[in-house]
């Protein structure tokens, strides 16, 4: 059976959990990370070199990157809906998980460490609304796909690419900031919250 290690409140944890349910993979899941078995012990930087998580095991391969480990589900479980076999259409799904992990998650970090982690170390208000700015303008340019769509990131199907953008816009919704008016993002929210694993894996209340 898929184990999976990475604490279950982790947003990259909960992104490979949503690709396992909308799957339908069964799997076991070892509770590593903050406040639950660290991360920084040989065992752990074993099989992450980097000591984070999510990280997986499967038929006796292990395999980390949460988008990785999505695009290796969708593979190997032929979910060609998820992430198409046609070279431009999975290379279109791709670059909005690519544009997830890079530039949106690069645009929130100090936002979120101060206004939802409340660290000491992010307490400089120029920096607080620099980052607040550069997210909300990140989000407006997911705005700006979704209401070219009208239904999902890479057009009217369902794919990988709503799994890790999901996540990251529950984090905008959920984070105590001045939001502006994003009527498709709010949208897109409703509908993938249509989906029972976004609603146990993604709109749950976590950050």
């Amino acid at each position: 059976m898929l184990k999976i290690l990475g604490k279950s409140s982790s947003i990259n944890v909960r992104k490979v959990l949503w690709t396992c349910a909308e799957i339908g993979i069964p799997y076991q899941l070892e509770q590593w990370g903050s406040g639950e078995q660290a991360t920084d012990t040989p065992y752990f930087l074993a099989l992450n070199p980097n000591g984070m998580v999510p990280v997986i095991q499967d038929e006796g391969e292990t395999l980390w990157e949460s988008n990785s480990i999505c695009r290796y589900l969708a593979n190997k479980h032929q979910r060609s809906d998820l992430l198409p076999v046609d070279a431009m259409a999975r290379a279109q799904v791709e670059k909005w998980m690519d544009w997830q992990a890079t530039e949106l998650n690069n645009s929130w970090r100090y936002a979120f460490m101060a206004l939802v982690r409340r660290s000491p170390a992010h307490t400089d208000p120029v920096a607080l609304a620099a980052g607040v700015e550069l997210w909300n303008r990140h989000m407006g340019l997911l705005d700006a796909q979704l209401a070219s769509t009208d239904a999902y990131v890479n057009g009217a199907t369902f794919t990988l690419a709503d799994v890790v953008l999901g996540l990251s816009v529950h984090r905008w919704m959920a984070a105590p900031l001045e939001h502006p008016p994003l009527p498709a993002v709010q949208a897109y929210y409703e509908r993938l919250s249509q989906r029972e694993g976004y609603l146990l894996h993604g709109r749950n209340g976590l950050p």
